[in-house]
């Protein structure tokens, strides 16, 4: 095992509050390690939607998931960090003021405090049960996510499910795609009310075609070129969709890893925190964003920057101890200038 790493925090997860809470860490003076299973940082807003327009963060009426990556990314810049990407984090040993973490590399970073920001955790497709689905999947006929709408054009693609990314994905792909269809087993979609409106005008245009009820019954080509998608409805009729691309949206299914076997208390499936300082029932252990739960809790971006601040602040005193925290605004304290 090489030297450990050494911060007085380690963050697990580089999503956007994990990254938010880089920059709350450093406001106090706080260095961080990263640590992050994926390639780049970002979580789910780079792997999954990083083109999806976000409305709900502060000052931007509409802000690119991508974008709001990179403009956290510039924000944190001034302050001491430590980026760990692909690697998981399996082990925790120690207590507050004295944390050892190791990752699936064999690296050990410590440090006085940890905050998890690991969204839902991993995180994975849930796959429609078709035969032959892993040979469409290998060459990109069968696609869980959209990264780029561009690669989409002029290409007949099918949705499947009735949520969000189903609805969102059939509005934002119109003009690129060749031609959309939206395959759901009910004409009631659990996706937000006004988009599910602005669906059902943009097929009263001819934009878009709804398959309903209908569900994914087969698939139709050769050596995993996709041709046709097979739908059956309730009574067992079919109709074959010309097809080059399906998008199966049906969630996704998450495993908190080894972090549920650190022995803090759950709720749901989520880490349960006081709320007032977002801390687990471990002691110098703190779960901010969608993976932290308490009364009230909402799963938005934005609440998880202010838990970020939160968690930053009651870890002040076990990195700091004995020194007294006076808290200034940042108009009045300012930020440190950026390395050379």
């Amino acid at each position: 095992m090489t030297e450990p790493l050494s911060a007085d925090v380690a963050i697990i997860g580089a999503g956007p509050v994990g990254l938010f809470a880089v920059f709350e860490c450093g406001m106090l003076q706080l260095s961080c390690a990263v640590i992050d299973a994926l390639a780049e940082p970002g979580g789910q807003c780079t792997a999954l939607y990083p083109e999806k327009p976000i409305y709900d963060i502060p000052a931007h009426p509409t802000i690119a998931a991508a974008d709001l990556i990179g403009a956290l990314e510039r924000q944190i810049a001034p302050f001491r960090q430590q980026i760990l990407l692909g690697r998981r984090v399996e082990r925790l040993a120690g207590a507050a003021g004295d944390f050892t973490l190791g990752t699936d590399r064999g690296e050990a970073v410590r440090a006085k405090a940890v905050i998890i920001a690991a969204g839902a955790g991993a995180f994975g497709p849930n796959r429609p049960p078709l035969e032959n689905l892993p040979a469409y999947e290998a060459t990109g006929a069968v696609q869980y996510y959209v990264r780029r709408r561009e690669e989409l054009r002029g290409r007949r693609v099918v949705i499947a499910g009735g949520g969000d990314s189903a609805v969102d994905w059939a509005l934002a792909l119109r003009g690129i795609a060749a031609s959309i269809a939206v395959v759901h087993r009910r004409a009631k979609f659990r996706a937000a009310p006004e988009s599910a409106a602005q669906l059902d005008a943009a097929a009263a245009r001819g934009e878009v075609e709804m398959v309903i009820p209908y569900q994914l019954n087969a698939l139709h080509g050769d050596a995993g070129r996709l041709e046709r998608v097979e739908v059956a409805d309730l009574d067992g009729g079919t109709r074959h969709l010309p097809a080059d691309l399906l998008l199966p949206f049906f969630g996704l299914s998450t495993d908190l890893g080894a972090i549920a076997g650190w022995g803090l208390a759950l709720e749901r499936h989520h880490l349960a925190v006081t709320q007032a300082t977002c801390e687990t029932s471990l002691p110098g252990v703190f779960a901010i964003g969608d993976v932290a739960d308490y009364p009230g809790k909402l799963k938005l971006i934005l609440q998880g920057f202010s838990e970020a601040s939160m968690a930053a602040h009651a870890i002040h005193p076990i990195a700091r101890p004995g020194m007294a925290l006076h808290f200034e605004y940042s108009t009045t304290k300012g930020v440190p200038a950026p390395p050379a």
